[in-house]
Parts: structure tokens; sequence; C-alpha cells
């Protein structure tokens, strides 16, 4: 599939109320609950995608789209969730990455970006040279892997508990890399 910015929309659009409907109001168990050691929550994962609303997609958007000045990303703090999530619910962080969201992609909609925007370039600091169309790409495929390791960190809770059927339910096979 090409890249194109109102399908990339739909899915940005509608990650909010996804986590919205898996999370809100479920028990402290399975907000809480990892993969073992050094892994994320579900409330891990909002805090991660609450922070990078505040300070990746869209300062980095205005980096690629700037016409003067350094054109190199700041490296971004995937641990900063732990931080700054503190004292915070479930629930204020769903409500916080909503609204952070909504206005984010109502941002993104006003530039009304060209096919050129698209291919302007800036510098990541471990990936190199990257266009504004693989930056928003992979801010989809970012949303959609975190919907996908909520779901399975959820999943893996009764992997001792469906016994057998740990066959055809591979979900809780995966061994997370981080």
């Amino acid at each position: 599939m090409d890249y194109q910015l109102d399908q990339a929309l739909e899915i940005l659009a509608r990650t909010p109320n996804v986590m919205k409907s898996l999370l809100s109001g479920i028990s402290e168990e399975w907000v809480h609950s990892t993969e073992g050691p050094g892994t994320w929550s579900p409330y891990d994962v909002v805090g991660h995608l609450v922070h990078g609303e505040k300070t990746d997609w869209m300062p980095r958007l205005e980096i690629v789209l700037s016409t003067v000045g350094n054109k190199t990303f700041t490296p971004y703090d995937r641990f900063a969730q732990f931080e700054m999530s503190q004292g915070k619910t479930l629930e204020i962080l769903l409500q916080e990455f909503e609204h952070l969201r909504t206005k984010n992609l109502e941002t993104l909609r006003s530039k009304n970006l060209s096919e050129a925007d698209l291919q302007r370039t800036a510098i990541h600091p471990s990936l190199g040279t990257i266009t504004l169309k693989n930056m928003l790409a992979s801010w989809v495929v970012h949303d959609l892997g975190h919907l996908a390791q909520v779901s399975r960190v959820m999943a893996k809770q009764y992997q001792v508990e469906i016994g057998p059927w740990t066959k055809y339910l591979t979900i809780v096979n995966h061994t997370p890399k981080e």
C-alpha cells in the first residue's frame, strides 16, 4: 500500500478511541500487567503515546518542514512516560492522549501537505536521513504496533489458563525484545 495522508489519518484518528474502548474502566490487574521484567504494561504504553504526542511527532514535523536552521531531530526518550505518568490514572492518560491527538491531527491537516512536502528530509539521530512521508507512515505503524502490544500483554495474562490452546493462540507465544 502506498502512503496516502488521508488513509493514515483514518488510523491515527482512531487510535485514542481504540485504546479507550479496550482499557477504560477495566481492573488494575489488566492495566498494570506486563510480559515480565523490563516490559511495558498497557498503562505504560498509553503514557508513552501521550509523551510522543507532546514531544515527538509534531515537533519533528516542524523540523522537517522548516526552511532554516538545524534539520536534525532531538533524540526521543522512549522511557520518559515512567516519570511523566507518575500520579496520573489511566483514565487521565487516555483523556490526555485523545485531546493531544485531536489537536495534533488538526495541526497536521492545517499544513495542507503536498507531495513535495512529503519528500522533504531531516536527520534522525540513529536512522539518518528520513523523509516526512517516512515519518508520517511510521506514526501509523507505531500506533498499530502499540495496539498490538497492549492486546498481546493482556492475552498473555491467560497464557497458563488457556492450557493446550496455546498451540493455536500464538499471540501468547511472542517473546518481547525489550
